[in-house]
């Protein structure tokens, strides 16, 4: 029954797509992010309909979209850069098996975000892309709010609707991309059109929320933890009552403390004891291997090379008994552990070259958001959503790489998703000042007085 629901609604958007091409883009969106396949028993399983509905997107686009004034961002040309540069040290890479599995999917997640922002021509697309996005991942993210408010969860325990514990439904991962979508979610309680913000839409806002704050709980992660930190130190920007905000913060924090569950609260004091935790420990010796490798081999070892890694450490527990303390020291050894950063993750696998290219194409976005929130801070009604997506965007974008240096998530396609928004947003704005001639930083001023008429 669950398969005929799924199969129902993709042949309803395939179906839709035939009138309007756009929604071939979106199709793919959900099935990027969701992976309806890996939710079925057999139907979907035999069928790629990833492959169709891309080749749908991308030929609707060619045969059909309009293409003035088509323009081409610098960060695209990165974006192909990194594709065409991660396909080169495929071909050299020291598992080539392995680097073919993970390669089959990256390219993918590179090509359509280098892709998307020729799409996003108008501001409803634009919105419709982010909603698409933010409803794809509240199907996983509701059900874990949902189950965690009933059992707790734990670490590694709960369920998020499948077994496989890869793309979102890894507990970091979805951690990281809960928390980041928040503040594009409250952007839609002031200005979306699609879902006009009534009471009705505010609320499940909301509470979407409040289940995205409750994945990190339920997840027992402390990246999420780290997130919603840091997004709480955001949202101070442009608060006009930061202290009344700080304080409301507070409360709400000691408010909770009591009905955290236990694997919550146990799992968040290990980041005070590092040392004595398995997982971090391994995290650090990973680095210090991966740092010690590109020393050697500076281009990289191509994707899935962490699995020569060889490591040894020892775990540190310290006690307290009485006015002594005492540590004890574990020797540990281990192997072919993963780096748990994307930023080792990009080290190890592409070199040099590879991770200066992928943190340029992060730190521009956040330079990007940044100048058109300036930019458009005070626009007028037509274009005063503009400088709060942007805000949006850039919140999301660095929850993301706070996240990111915790987890290996430096392909997650749902990111480059994200930053395809940004580059469409700020193309989008380009073509419109091009059109008005307009410049929303230039101040306008009044006529000075004529002189002859002054003087009569």
């Amino acid at each position: 029954m669950r398969d005929l629901a799924f199969i129902g609604f993709l042949v309803a958007l395939f179906g839709l797509g035939l009138k309007r091409p756009f929604l071939f883009v979106l199709c793919y969106v959900y099935i990027d992010i969701v992976s309806p396949q890996r939710l079925t028993y057999l139907l979907l399983n035999s069928i790629p309909i990833s492959l169709i509905a891309v080749a749908a997107a991308v030929g609707s686009w060619a045969l059909v979209d309009d293409k003035r004034d088509t323009r081409v961002a610098p960060r695209q040309l990165l974006i192909l850069l990194l594709l065409v540069y991660c396909a080169i040290t495929t071909r050299g890479a020291d598992f080539p098996v392995e680097a073919a599995e993970k390669w089959d999917w990256v390219w993918k997640a590179l090509a359509f975000a280098a892709f998307l922002p020729l799409t996003l021509r108008t501001k409803l697309r634009i919105e419709a892309l982010l909603l698409f996005m933010i409803l794809s991942a509240s199907s996983i993210i509701i059900v874990g709010g949902i189950k965690t408010l009933a059992s707790g969860g734990g670490y590694g325990e709960l369920n998020l609707m499948v077994t496989n514990n890869s793309g979102l439904y890894e507990g970091s991962t979805i951690s990281t991309v809960a928390v980041a979508i928040v503040p594009l979610i409250l952007w839609f309680t002031r200005y979306g059109t699609i879902y006009p913000p009534d009471w009705k839409v505010k609320l499940f806002c909301w509470a979407l929320c409040f289940a995205c704050l409750l994945i990190p709980v339920g997840t027992s992660t402390r990246t999420g933890l780290l997130c919603i930190a840091l997004l709480g130190l955001m949202m101070l920007r442009g608060n006009k009552h930061k202290f009344a905000y700080l304080g409301l913060i507070a409360l709400a924090g000691v408010i909770a403390i009591p009905f955290l569950p236990s694997a919550f609260t146990q799992r968040m004091e290990t980041i005070k004891t590092y040392q004595g935790d398995e997982s971090a420990s391994t995290r650090l010796a990973v680095w210090k291997w991966t740092w010690g490798y590109v020393k050697q081999h500076p281009f990289g070892g191509g994707f899935e090379m962490y699995r020569q890694n060889r490591l040894s450490y020892d775990t540190i527990k310290v006690t307290k008994v009485g006015a002594e303390t005492e540590i004890e020291r574990t020797p540990t050894t281990d192997e072919a552990r993963a780096f748990h950063s994307a930023y080792f993750e990009m080290l190890g696998e592409q070199g040099w070259p590879g991770l200066i290219l992928w943190l340029m194409i992060n730190i521009a976005g956040l330079v990007r958001m940044e100048i058109v929130q300036r930019r458009y801070r005070k626009a007028d009604d037509d274009l005063a959503w503009a400088g709060p997506l942007a805000g949006a965007l850039q919140k999301a974008h660095l929850c993301y790489l706070l996240g990111a240096a915790f987890v290996g998530i430096a392909f997650q396609p749902f990111v480059y998703m994200l930053i395809g928004a940004q580059i469409g947003l700020d193309t989008y704005l380009a073509r419109k000042r091009t059109e008005a001639g307009w410049r929303p930083m230039r101040r306008s001023h009044a006529p000075l007085p004529d002189p002859a008429a002054a003087a009569a």
